[in-house]
């Protein structure tokens, strides 16, 4: 029989944990996340060629190695690393060892290259890219009390909240560093401690290479008051129910992950320093070889969405380069 936990009131990081990745959680769904929210990676190939090319950079930067190493960190259903291998001159291409890390299994017709697995592989020498992967690293939720004082929130399956004790110990000690809170009731915060955790071992498999990881993001001048926690369900936003039925996810503050030696940038910069600007071709191709003309004017479209202020080109890119020079720093 299986136990009844609808009723169980719990922190927001256990819930979103289950919620998620447990045994019937929300990313073990056959659909995968394309079903329900649409990345980067699905607005565009072009955001595919543009970390090809910053895979090359890599390339050049770590003087040609014989085995080149690029890991997809929560890969989906694997659209990202498929994209990349198709965009790479085959000269790369044959060198790279590609990897899709995500817990759910393999998914079906994926390309024999890529290696599949639930953890990231250690001794990288390549590329790690993490695409809206922290966003989705379950964390504890903050809100102030009416007295002015940080509480744990406290969640139901049904998304019924109440508030717990306060933080303590290191969560306390991320909260007063990285968000802290004025005494005014109601209040939020997402506690990232974990997310930081999470990034610092991800980038530790690292032996040479870049590290990159790309979500929504915040930095301490900018925190949002009333957190960012939500759902979304078949690519509508939602309330965010711990029950497995939709994704879970908040904004992440990067500034709070970044190691030494890091730089976070928008990713609207980081994409221009790779070649995605949005120019529209000039008119006179569109008489010259119309077909060309609608094929750029249809990238200039997509190179819009993906850059556009307001929109995917306000995500953030914590840059980590490990012993190489920071490959999106070239001309």
């Amino acid at each position: 029989m299986t136990e009844d936990t609808s009723g169980r009131w719990r922190g927001w990081r256990a819930a979103a944990e289950d919620a998620l990745y447990g045994p019937e959680g929300f990313y073990r769904r056959p659909e995968g996340p394309a079903g329900h929210f649409r990345t980067s990676v699905h607005a565009s190939a072009l955001f595919a060629g543009a970390v090809a090319r910053l895979l090359c950079r890599v390339d050049e930067a770590l003087e040609g190695p014989a085995v080149l190493d690029f890991v997809d960190l929560g890969a989906g259903r694997g659209e990202l690393v498929t994209g990349v291998l198709a965009a790479l001159p085959a000269e790369v291409a044959a060198r790279v060892r590609a990897y899709g890390v995500e817990l759910a299994d393999r998914p079906g017709g994926l390309d024999p290259r890529v290696e599949w697995r639930a953890e990231v592989p250690k001794g990288v020498t390549g590329l790690l890219f993490a695409n809206e992967w922290l966003d989705n690293v379950p964390v504890e939720v903050a809100e102030v009390d009416s007295a002015g004082v940080p509480r744990l929130v406290l969640v139901r399956e049904d998304g019924t909240e109440r508030l717990g004790e306060p933080p303590s110990g290191a969560e306390a000690g991320w909260l007063a560093r990285w968000w802290p809170q004025p005494p005014e009731e109601g209040q939020r915060a997402e506690i990232g401690l974990p997310r930081d955790t999470a990034w610092a071992s991800a980038v530790a498999a690292v032996d040479r290479g870049l590290a990159i990881a790309v979500d929504y993001a915040h930095t301490v001048d900018t925190r949002p008051p009333f957190g960012t926690l939500t759902g979304f369900r078949e690519g509508r936003e939602t309330a965010p129910l711990p029950d497995g039925s939709c994704d879970i996810t908040a904004h992440v503050a990067l500034d709070a992950c970044a190691l030494p030696g890091a730089r976070l940038l928008t990713q609207r910069a980081a994409l221009h320093a790779l070649g995605v600007t949005g120019a529209r071709p000039p008119l006179t191709l569109a008489s010259t070889d119309p077909a060309r003309y609608v094929r750029a004017l249809a990238g200039a479209g997509e190179a819009a969405e993906l850059t556009a202020p307001g929109g995917l080109g306000d995500f953030g890119w914590l840059v980590q380069p490990v012993g190489i020079p920071d490959p999106l720093d070239q001309p």
